[in-house]
This record gives structure tokens, sequence and C-alpha cells, in this order.
């Protein structure tokens, strides 16, 4: 495997697992009133730079945002921007 491809591997898996536990400390923080939250804003701006696929596996595992339409409708529109876009830098790089 090409040491590139695998660097972007890393890099992304490495986003999505950040995303993933930041919907679980979401998750926590949501039980206990007052506690400062993960602003949404956040956490779509984690899905835009890669980690859709983090946020949206947090959304199920946890059930945390999974009522919220635009988490239901946006988080799957940006993983297949994030698809379309690692396919386009993997074509512009091989």
């Amino acid at each position: 495997m090409n040491n590139i491809l695998l660097l972007i591997l890393v890099i992304l898996a490495a986003i999505n697992l950040i995303a993933f536990l930041l919907m679980l400390l979401d998750k926590l923080k949501s039980t206990n009133p007052g506690t400062p939250r993960i602003s949404e804003g956040r956490l779509f701006f984690l899905a835009t730079v890669f980690g859709s696929l983090g946020v949206y596996v947090g959304m199920f595992v946890f059930r945390h945002k999974t009522r919220k339409w635009y988490f239901l409708i946006g988080i799957p529109l940006l993983f297949i921007q994030n698809l379309a876009t690692a396919w386009l830098i993997y074509l512009f790089f091989t």
C-alpha cells in the first residue's frame, strides 16, 4: 500500500474516532444540567472535515441527536460529500 494512502487513512480514522468520542462526551454531558456542552456547530464542523462517519455512528450508538432533522439529513449528506472529496483527492494524487 502506498505510504501516502496509508497516512491519509490513519488521519481519517483519527478524525472519525475523535468525532465518535465527542458524540459520547456530549451525550454524557447532556445528562447533567448546567454543564457546558459541545456545540452542534462543532459537531457539524467535525463532520465536514471528514468526521461524518464518526458522528453518524455516534448518533445511533449513543442515541444522541437522532431527533434533530438537520442531523438526520445533514450528516449523511456530509458523508457523501466526504466520500466524493476523498475520491477526487485520490484521483488527483494517483
